[in-house]
């Protein structure tokens, strides 16, 4: 996946996106000039730590979920969830504390704003949403989208999710995601107003571009089949780990029959009675533990399906990079053809079939003049073609450095987060070991005092 380009002129690598500016007053004046300083870096200057500009100056949180009803597009009446975004000024102007931005969303407004920034800024790992729908689910979980405890979940998912595109280096200077945290109103005219519908590739020119390409750069492929293979292993985890709470959950719960039956038991006993409902009663409260715990489970198994779903944003930067590649290799072939066109008008031997070729043998030759004046039009043709070439070769390989820079920014990303979650994972499960180990030495003691 290291290695360098072997041919310039056939590998891909598109221009970087430019960011849009910023809008005067309200949180730009609060980032100021360390956001203006960090606007003229390239897309690879310096580590996510390094350039949370943003996160250093403003707090965004997603303070509350609220189920609301309204009229839908169809204008049927229809139930969702709106969400509270809050931004605060970290600082203090003039020994005064800012006072907090804050407007509803629903989750439909968060899909805006990531579609938008998938095509504005294709060379870039974007963070993935949250899911809509409960995947992966245990079942004694609910899938219902407007269950509170899935809901809750969501909220934290969606605060992630912004705090991971105001800590990106190029991300968070977007207009667009700036006036997402700050403009309530008509926020979705404005985003429409840029056009990003109209310059989205389809899925059928990117299945196209993948079967026909000729010359893929290795590096992309490795990546993709990397995505591939990531999304079905963390996939098989969330599905073992979903089997491990269903038999974890039925195996606490049968320890409560523990409870009643020394419950039961103590009530016939004189000596014992006391140990006996002392032990029973420990039994129940480590029975009723399971709900907290698997709960607690469930927060964990977000951290993996936000990389589950990391693995889609790079699958798009690489099938962007095979719709440049098939764009570069299109045109390279069309030039190719013009000369050969060319070189055949002005040397008068045609070296392939042709429909020309059949058309002079049918009708006679072209005048010189004709065939000077083609030859005029194909010479323009070419210089333009040659232009396009050259232009698509530098948008690409601007792309694959930026594209490169970001994707490795994600790794050590990745890394840090996928190792930090499966530690605290296996702490979790340590602890919960732990607590069952003393239920049994506080029954043992229970038992020794009968």
């Amino acid at each position: 996946m290291e290695q360098a380009l072997s041919d310039p002129e056939r590998r891909l690598q598109p221009a970087p996106l430019e960011p849009l500016g910023h809008p005067d007053g309200g949180l730009e004046s609060v980032v100021g000039e360390e956001a203006e300083g960090a606007r003229d870096e390239g897309p690879g200057d310096g580590t996510m730590m390094e350039n949370n500009f943003w996160l250093k100056k403003i707090e965004i949180s997603v303070s509350e979920a609220e189920k609301r009803t309204g009229r839908n597009a169809m204008n049927m009446q229809e139930t969702y969830t709106a969400y509270l975004i809050e931004t605060r000024s970290v600082e203090h102007i003039d020994g005064q504390s800012v006072l907090t931005d804050s407007l509803w969303r629903r989750y439909s407004e968060f899909e805006l704003l990531r579609n938008y920034l998938l095509v504005y800024y294709p060379h870039i790992v974007v963070p993935p949403l949250p899911e809509k729908r409960a995947e992966f689910v245990w079942h004694k979980l609910s899938a219902d989208n407007m269950d509170p405890d899935f809901v809750e979940r969501r909220r934290i998912g969606l605060e992630n999710f912004l705090l991971r595109v105001a800590s990106h280096p190029i991300l968070c200077r977007d207009k667009i995601f700036y006036l997402f945290l700050t403009q309530e109103g008509n926020w979705k005219e404005t985003v429409n107003e840029t056009g990003f519908q109209l310059k989205a590739d389809s899925r059928l020119k990117a299945l196209n571009a993948t079967f026909r390409v000729k010359n893929p750069d290795k590096r992309f492929t490795e990546l993709k089949h990397y995505s591939d293979e990531l999304q079905s292993v963390i996939s098989h985890l969330l599905r073992v780990r979903a089997r491990v709470a269903d038999r974890l959950y039925g195996v606490y719960k049968v320890h409560g029959n523990y409870g009643r039956v020394f419950s039961e038991w103590s009530a016939i006993e004189k000596e014992m009675g006391d140990g006996l409902q002392s032990a029973g009663h420990h039994m129940d409260v480590y029975a009723s533990s399971i709900d907290d715990i698997l709960e607690d489970e469930e927060h964990y198994a977000d951290q993996l399906k936000e990389y589950l779903f990391y693995a889609e944003a790079l699958r798009a930067v690489c099938r962007k990079h095979e719709l440049m590649q098939y764009d570069l290799e299109m045109a390279a072939q069309d030039l190719a053809s013009k000369k050969q066109q060319c070189e055949e008008l002005a040397t008068g031997n045609v070296r392939t079939f042709s429909l020309k070729g059949m058309t002079t043998k049918l009708f006679g030759q072209e005048t010189p003049e004709q065939r000077e004046a083609r030859i005029k039009v194909l010479e323009e043709q070419i210089n333009e073609g040659e232009q396009q070439l050259k232009s698509k070769n530098q948008e690409g390989r601007e792309f694959v450095k930026n594209a490169w820079a970001d994707i490795e920014r994600f790794k050590e990303q990745k890394n840090h987060d996928l190792k930090e979650a499966l530690i605290s994972y296996a702490v979790m499960q340590i602890s919960m070991c732990k607590k069952g180990i003393q239920v049994w030495t506080n029954a043992k003691e229970c038992f020794s005092k009968m």
